[in-house]
């Protein structure tokens, strides 16, 4: 049977490589691993554990190793990683237990002569006590103590001041400890879901959204079923405040992978319609293999630019708006998203701005349409609400639906997200 260690050492090493996404590069390895639950829970735990605390973890290394990091070979370091990772967060892992696994590790991914170092390194971190002893101050120290680059750290502080900064690091800087999934109802009920998954967890404000400890659900029966689709809180709250029926036309003009669109569908009880798009032909073919599986007949998937008019399409009383964004609300479940540059994302306000401009030409007088994202930077979310209204005297918001903001301080394993509701008057 595969080593749940191995296998964490070797994906952690792709990740960091290739910059992959976590989730897809997770998933991908289990599916083709022999691991049994408890294994995967074990590799999944590691897995995410070090990318979410890379800056710390990489931090005490630097004051145990005496070459730096990026010039020691990259799966030793991955494997120093998950043993300082083991060692200082998962308590339930005897520190022998730790070092001793992790020495051999080196032996098997065969880098033999750095067994001594990484048994030398992790021993004397047990030494000294298992601490931190970081030496730094102010934003630095934030960094190493929450894992967060300090460019990131600048942002939200600018953004919402050191405490709900602070509270925002804090409750993202762990791995999430659940995954959010919503009942078709189209296709179960709620017996015959938690009948057929073990341990799903029935949300209290929503009879159709549950939660489930992490683990390898995609490969569940259920999943295969099309009982549910994988959901985050924040998205199915998204749907909500859009509320289609299914008397409405619904446009989501960035749809893709779907989850909002597969909410939006079940809402609408499989009737109306849903015109969802995506730039790219991948990415509509999963809205299609999802609405498939689900069972739900409303959507047609099709590719479109979401910046460009097309004067072909109907016009529509509900438009979902959401739209690509720096994600740096999903940190927590895509751990490493927190380490790209902020000057990748300097483009997207201007972008953003000109999607929900050219959304709001297919919207009919009365209609509603929903802008949202998956991030907590203001000039994504609150600055792109106050140029729409400025620019469209033609739309307001809708009363209680103002720049809505979802923090991960405030709802359990949530991700941050926003989202605004407009109505079109003339």
């Amino acid at each position: 049977m595969t080593n749940p260690r191995y296998l964490a050492a070797k994906l952690l090493d792709k990740t960091f490589r290739d910059g992959s996404y976590s989730n897809i590069q997770l998933n991908s390895g289990l599916e083709k691993s022999d691991l049994d639950i408890q294994g995967k829970r074990l590799c999944t735990a590691i897995y995410y554990g070090v990318i979410q605390r890379k800056i710390t973890l990489d931090y005490i290394l630097s004051k145990y190793c005496s070459r730096p990091l990026e010039k020691m070979d990259s799966i030793v370091v991955n494997i120093l990683r998950c043993g300082i990772y083991q060692l200082l967060f998962m308590d339930n892992i005897p520190d022998n237990a730790s070092v001793n696994e992790s020495v051999k590790l080196v032996g098997q991914f065969r880098k033999t002569s750095a067994k001594g170092m990484v048994n030398a390194v992790l021993r004397n971190f047990i030494r000294d006590g298992k601490k931190i002893n970081c030496d730094l101050s102010g934003n630095d120290a934030l960094s190493v103590e929450y894992s967060v680059p300090v460019p990131l750290i600048e942002i939200l502080v600018n953004d919402y001041g050191i405490k709900t900064a602070t509270e925002f690091l804090e409750a993202v800087s762990e791995p999430a400890q659940r995954t959010y999934i919503r009942r078709n109802k189209l296709k179960c009920t709620h017996e015959e879901l938690v009948k057929s998954l073990d341990g799903v967890e029935l949300c209290t404000d929503d009879e159709l959204c549950y939660n489930f400890k992490n683990g390898d659900i995609i490969n569940t029966n259920a999943f295969k079923s099309g009982y549910f689709h994988i959901q985050g809180i924040a998205s199915q709250i998204c749907c909500k405040l859009l509320n289609p029926t299914e008397n409405d036309l619904v446009l989501d003009i960035c749809s893709a992978p779907g989850g909002k669109t597969f909410t939006m569908a079940e809402m609408m009880n499989g009737k109306g319609e849903i015109h969802a798009f995506d730039l790219h032909e991948h990415r509509v073919q999963l809205i299609k293999n999802g609405a498939e599986r689900l069972g739900l007949r409303n959507i047609t998937a099709k590719i479109g630019d979401a910046l460009v008019f097309n004067p072909n399409l109907p016009k529509y009383s509900k438009i979902l708006c959401d739209v690509p964004c720096s994600g740096l609300g999903v940190i927590q479940h895509k751990p490493e998203i927190k380490y790209k540059n902020p000057a990748d994302f300097a483009d997207l306000p201007e972008i953003q701005y000109k999607i929900a401009e050219n959304a709001l030409k297919y919207l009919d007088t009365g209609g509603e349409m929903v802008y949202s994202t998956c991030t907590v930077h203001k000039a994504e979310n609150e600055d792109i609400v106050w140029k729409l209204t400025a620019n469209h005297p033609e739309i307001e918001i809708v009363e209680n639906a103002d720049k809505i903001l979802l923090l991960p301080s405030d709802i359990a394993d949530c991700d941050g997200f926003f989202m605004t509701k407009f109505r079109k008057k003339y």
